[in-house]
């Protein structure tokens, strides 16, 4: 099978591992919908708030599995596999971040909910973290970012707003910082500016509500729903 196969194979693999809806399906064996209710977004939030913080974190752990599997796997094809022999440097780092925007876009446009989906801020850390260790620290810094934020605001769009704008500024300063070439490694640049732009464009509702103050703070589920 030639590289090129491989490679096509992987985005698609990718993808549909991707657009998995951890979601739904989790909301679905405790018998809600979480489509039809709270905010209708089928991520790690409003998991939290129809079914408790438990089954929340569960499936934020899925959603950011989604995104660190297929591309830390794919990480290990291109350098212990042989699939990237003869490739430019920025060639193998293009297909990585490829790889990850495969899980990411599978998250956001599921096939199996009519290519509708989340807003893939889980989803793209944990691609992000599987891409060593270029985007890991920087990734792991706007996890921390993140926390902070919403510890403060107790606003959990506020906070991955806050986390996703960070990320191209951090990932710069990591490869200033390690002495990093920047010029091979500019589809890794590319897929940190994507990420924040992808996840601002989708937090477009909830931008509006933080600037008319209506956004709502975070407030858990206790109760197990029938």
């Amino acid at each position: 099978m030639s590289s090129l196969l491989v490679i096509i194979l992987g985005l698609l693999l990718a993808y549909m591992f991707g657009a998995i809806p951890f979601g739904v399906l989790i909301g679905r064996w405790r018998g809600v919908d979480i489509r039809q209710a709270g905010s209708g977004n089928t991520g790690a939030t409003n998991a939290a708030r129809l079914l408790g913080w438990r089954l929340g974190l569960l499936v934020f752990l899925l959603d950011v599995s989604k995104g660190f599997g297929p591309t830390l796997a794919a990480g290990f094809m291109l350098r212990e596999g042989g699939y990237a022999t003869g490739l430019p440097q920025w060639a193998i780092y293009t297909t990585w971040m490829l790889v990850g925007l495969s899980c990411v876009a599978g998250h956001m446009a599921s096939p199996f909910l009519g290519f509708r989906g989340g807003k893939g801020v889980a989803t793209s850390l944990g691609a992000s973290m599987a891409i060593f260790p270029d985007l890991t620290y920087p990734a792991l810094a706007c996890l921390g970012i993140w926390l902070v934020s919403l510890l403060v605001t107790r606003i959990v769009s506020a906070a991955s707003l806050a986390s996703a704008l960070a990320f191209p500024v951090l990932f710069t300063a990591f490869a200033y910082w390690s002495h990093r070439d920047l010029i091979s490694r500019w589809p890794l640049a590319a897929f940190a500016l994507l990420t924040a732009v992808v996840v601002v464009w989708r937090h477009r509702p909830n931008i509006s509500r933080l600037l008319a103050g209506s956004e709502p703070c975070i407030v858990l589920s206790r109760k197990k729903p029938h």
